[in-house]
């Protein structure tokens, strides 16, 4: 090859090369976790999304599940303060609190530490992404929550897969500064019909769904969340009523309350505060959950 020949190429390798450059994105700076006490995971590119002001309610509003209430505030304080916590699955009947709950303890850990812990919303989607998240927050004086909101898989889903490195932790472990909160309807995050039909139909059926089933035995803490009868659902919507100084009469709140109860086919708490949000817009009063 003559020394033009090697010129040549030297040129096209280095226009390719500045190509290459030019398509890739730059590195990302190391995320701010100072900016906001919650972030959002995000993917492609991955970054950590500041929450200004996140959704939630006090936790002394979150009637009903007083049990659930105790044990998770617990685990969350132990944790804020650098004390061994479970990873906890909230599982049970929709609209009983469940998120709002995670949420309201989390608001507690962050104010008994200082805006230490912080709060990290992953999407079921993105759990393949997990790994990526934990190297980032892995060594950080911050310690964190991954929340991951609704969770379940179905039948070739393989997402599951990803979370055992959170939960188990893999060669590395779980950093120690990080617990993951979920919250699902299933108990053990997949239907009871695709669990009882892979076990009739599977060679061994012993071992058909072990692997998934057995991920939720992984949470160290299980809160189960039941459906609530009309006393908790009452107190529920009087104890909102007061909180945010809508003037109404025990007589009124009940007969209201049932009637909206009926329209909307059950009680919960998502029906107490939206029966709550429909009072406070007839009588004027600005609702702030925040």
């Amino acid at each position: 090859m003559s020394l033009d020949d090697r010129l040549i190429d030297a040129e096209a390798l280095r226009r390719i090369a500045d190509a290459l450059e030019r398509v890739s994105p730059p590195p990302r700076p190391a995320p701010d976790l100072d900016a906001a006490d919650a972030f959002v995971w995000q993917v492609n590119p991955d970054r950590l999304d500041p929450v200004p002001r996140v959704a939630r309610v006090e936790i002394g509003l979150l009637v009903g599940v007083d049990r659930a209430r105790d044990t998770l505030l617990a685990n969350t304080l132990q944790f804020a303060k650098g004390f061994p916590a479970n990873n906890v699955l909230l599982w049970g009947a929709r609209g009983m609190g469940k998120s709002s709950l995670v949420k309201a303890a989390h608001a507690e850990g962050a104010r008994a530490t200082g805006g230490r812990l912080k709060l990290i919303e992953l999407h079921r989607e993105d759990l393949p992404s997990i790994g990526r998240l934990l190297a980032i927050l892995r060594g950080s004086a911050h310690r964190f929550i991954l929340f991951c909101d609704d969770l379940s898989f179905d039948k070739d889903d393989s997402h599951y897969k990803s979370l055992k490195a959170v939960l188990d932790g893999g060669i590395e472990g779980r950093p120690e500064n990080v617990v993951l909160y979920a919250t699902s309807n299933r108990r053990h995050l997949m239907p009871r019909d695709m669990i009882e039909n892979e076990r009739q139909t599977a060679v061994n059926p012993s071992e058909a769904t072990e692997e998934k089933v057995s991920l939720s035995d992984r949470f160290g803490l299980w809160l189960g969340f039941h459906a609530c009868g009309q006393d908790a659902f009452l107190a529920m919507i009087r104890g909102y009523c007061d909180a945010f100084g809508i003037d109404i009469s025990e007589e009124d709140l009940r007969a209201e309350a049932i009637e909206w109860s009926q329209t909307r086919g059950g009680r919960s708490g998502r029906v107490a505060w939206q029966y709550v949000t429909d009072l406070a817009g007839r009588r004027g009063v600005a609702l702030d959950a925040g």
